[in-house]
C-alpha cells in the first residue's frame, strides 16, 4: 500500500479532491493561528453535509412517500405470496411498478445518497490515514527532520522496524522523503523517545518536530492518527485513566450518535405481519450499523471516529429540521408533482402519460392487467347465427305460431333451457 497518496481507481481522485478541501480548511484555520487536524475534520464534515443537503431532503421525501405507499406494496406481496409461476410474478411486478409510478418515485431512490456517501467515506479514510500526503503544512512540519534522516543508512535501518506498522515498504517505495514522513506520522510518544535516544545529536530537531506535529495532531488529548484500541493499551500500561476513558468515548459516541440518527429518520411500519422484505432489512440494518460503527472505531484512526461522530451529529440536526419541514408538506401534492415529472420524462421518451384508475389510487390490487382487460369481440355474423339458433329453438313444436299453445310452449322451452342442473 502506497500511503504517500492514494492511486486507487475512483477513490484516488476523490481522495485528492477531499485533500484539497481539507488543505484549504487547515490553511484557513492557520491564518487564525489554529492549527488542528481534528477541528479541520469537523469543519470538513460540516461543509460536506451542507453540500449534500439537497440529497438529504430528497431522501426524506422518498421516506415520507414510502411510509404512505408501503401498505400498498405489502398488500401486493401478500396477494402473490404463494404464487410462484411466471405469470403471477410478472403481474406482481406490474402492480408494484404501478405503485411506484403512481407516487412518482424510483425503487432505487433511497440508494442514491448511499452510493454517493460510500466512495466519500472510503476516500476520506485514505486522507485521514495519511494526512501529510494531502495537507501541505502538516507534511512541511516533518521536513527539517526528514532532511537529516534521508541520507543516513542507520536511520533507514532504525525506521525499517516501524515501517511495517505504518504499512510502508521501503524496498518498493524507496527511502524517500515521502516514505519517511509516512513512517514518522504513525509514531507514538515512545517511538519519538526511541528515535531521540538512537540519534542524540538530532534530539533538538526531533523534539521540535514532535512538538509541532503533536500540536496539530492531538484533539482533546487524543492523537487522531492512532486508534482507540492502541491508545487504550498504552493508557492502561501507563496508568493514564483519563486517556483510556477518552479513547473509549470515541467508539461509544460513534455507535450512540449513529443509533440516534437512525431513530430520527422516518421509518415505515415494520412491526406487523404484512411487513415487506425491504422494511425488515432496513430494520435490521438500523440495529446492526450502530454496533458496527462502534466496533470499527476501535481499530480505525481516531480521526475516522471523529468524522463519524461529527457526521452523525450534523445529520441528526439536519434530520430534525427536515422532519419539521416535511411535516408541513402535503403528500398528495407531492405525489402529483412527482407524477408530473415522470410524465414529462415519458413524453421525452415518446411514451404515453402514466395512467392510474381511481380504483387503483385507493387500492392497487384493483389495477387490471392490460392483457386480460380486453373483452372478447363477437362478429356480426356470429351474433346473427346465435339469434337465429335461439329463434329456431323456440319455433320448434306443432303448435300454431301466435296461438296460446304456441306461447305456452315457448315458456316451457325457456324453462327447460334455463333449468338448473
Amino acid at each position: 500500500m502506497l500511503l504517500t497518496k492514494s492511486t486507487t481507481f475512483i477513490l484516488g481522485p476523490i481522495a485528492s479532491v477531499l485533500g484539497y478541501i481539507m488543505n484549504a480548511i487547515f490553511s484557513f484555520l492557520s491564518l487564525m493561528t489554529i492549527q488542528n487536524i481534528g477541528l479541520t475534520i469537523i469543519l470538513f464534515t460540516f461543509i460536506i453535509y451542507m453540500l449534500m443537503m439537497p440529497l438529504t431532503i430528497k431522501q426524506q421525501k422518498f421516506s415520507k412517500l414510502s411510509a404512505k405507499m408501503n401498505p400498498e406494496l405489502q398488500a401486493i406481496q401478500k396477494k402473490y405470496k404463494d404464487k410462484k409461476d411466471q405469470a403471477s410474478m410478472m403481474k406482481m411486478n406490474e402492480e408494484t411498478q404501478a405503485v411506484y409510478g403512481k407516487y412518482g418515485v424510483s425503487p432505487m431512490g433511497s440508494c442514491l445518497q448511499l452510493l454517493i456517501q460510500m466512495p466519500i467515506l472510503f476516500a476520506l479514510y485514505k486522507v485521514i490515514w495519511n494526512v501529510p500526503a494531502y495537507v501541505t503544512q502538516v507534511k512541511d512540519a516533518f521536513i527539517p527532520l526528514v532532511d537529516k534522516l534521508a541520507g543516513n543508512s542507520a536511520a533507514q535501518t532504525f525506521l525499517n522496524d516501524y515501517a511495517a506498522q505504518a504499512q510502508v515498504n521501503f524496498e518498493k517505495m524507496g527511502f524517500t522523503a515521502d516514505s519517511i514522513v509516512d513512517v514518522l506520522y504513525k509514531f507514538k510518544p515512545e517511538n519519538w523517545t526511541a528515535l531521540s535516544s538512537q540519534f542524540p545529536d538530532l534530539s533538538s530537531v526531533i523534539g521540535s518536530v514532535q512538538g509541532q506535529v503533536d500540536h496539530m495532531n492531538y484533539f482533546l488529548g487524543l492523537n487522531i492518527a492512532d486508534s482507540p484500541f492502541s491508545i487504550i493499551q498504552s493508557g492502561m500500561a501507563s496508568g493514564a485513566i483519563l486517556l483510556v476513558i477518552g479513547a473509549l468515548l470515541v467508539p461509544v459516541l460513534a455507535g450512540v450518535t449513529q443509533w440516534l440518527n437512525t431513530k430520527l429518520i422516518p421509518q415505515a411500519d415494520t412491526g406487523n405481519q404484512n411487513s415487506g422484505t425491504m422494511g425488515n432489512t432496513m430494520k435490521t440494518m438500523n440495529t446492526v450499523m450502530p454496533i458496527m460503527s462502534a466496533v470499527f472505531c476501535f481499530t480505525l484512526p481516531v480521526g475516522m471516529g471523529l468524522y463519524w461522530i461529527a457526521g452523525a451529529v450534523i445529520r441528526s440536526v439536519q434530520q430534525v429540521i427536515v422532519n419539521k419541514h416535511m411535516d408541513k408538506v402535503d403528500v398528495d401534492e407531492l405525489v402529483k408533482k412527482n407524477l408530473d415529472k415522470v410524465n414529462k420524462k415519458r413524453a421525452k421518451q415518446g411514451l404515453p402519460p402514466q395512467k392510474i384508475t381511481n380504483q387503483a389510487k385507493t387500492n392497487v390490487k384493483n389495477i387490471q392487467n392490460p392483457q386480460n382487460s380486453q373483452k372478447k369481440q363477437i362478429t356480426a355474423e356470429e351474433r346473427a347465427k346465435t339469434i337465429e339458433k335461439s329463434t329456431e329453438y323456440y319455433k320448434s313444436g306443432s303448435a300454431k305460431p301466435g296461438s296460446i299453445a304456441s306461447k305456452a310452449r315457448m315458456v316451457e322451452q325457456f324453462n327447460e333451457k334455463n333449468k338448473k342442473k
